[in-house]
């Protein structure tokens, strides 16, 4: 047999294997939900939840940690579900980071990270629906309403506190009059 031969023959049986290995990575990836849909499920829950978008690089974000604001706001908020979703982390969920502060020990934290690069034009540049352009951004929902958005920077911890006690409340606008035009 030829050397040619040889070398086709031995890149077929090498490629089928690693082929039928990428159609099972890509069957996993269609069938898991992904961060974003997990988050958008999360969210709809009648109970408050706070998504934090952040990355383990990112100096704000370790400030942030540092603080140790967020760990204080877990434990003092017990039924508030805390969804740290790492982004523009190449994939990486910061976890490691996390744990050192304690926070993804915490019962009522989960840990997440989209998928997605931190450079380029790939980069994501909205999540779950709203735009995403700087980070830390701290969004808190309940029962499927965002009822605060902090887009752009470090979240002062007295004034998140006070928008979740504000999120508790069971006020309305409906019923009032409307403003004439």
């Amino acid at each position: 047999m030829s050397i040619l031969r040889i070398s086709i023959l031995a890149s077929l049986i090498l490629v089928v294997p690693l082929r039928a290995g990428a159609q099972g990575r890509d069957r996993d990836l269609l069938t898991s939900p992904s961060t974003e849909q997990k988050i958008l499920a999360a969210i709809k829950s009648p109970d408050l939840s706070v998504v934090h978008l952040w990355a383990p690089w990112c100096s704000n974000c370790q400030a942030e940690l540092k603080s140790g604001g967020w760990l204080k706001m877990a434990k003092d908020n017990p039924q508030v579900k805390f969804y740290f979703v790492s982004v523009w982390n190449d994939g990486g969920d910061g976890k490691s980071m996390l744990s050192k502060f304690q926070i993804a020990d915490q019962p009522n934290v989960t840990v997440l990270a989209d998928p997605g690069p931190r450079r380029g034009e790939a980069k994501i540049k909205q999540f779950a629906g709203m735009p995403l352009s700087w980070i830390p951004t701290t969004w808190v929902y309940k029962g499927g309403d965002l009822h605060y958005a902090l887009n752009y920077g470090e979240v002062r911890f007295p004034v998140l506190q006070q928008f979740l006690e504000d999120s508790k409340s069971e006020w309305s606008h409906k019923g009032e009059p409307k403003l004439p035009e």
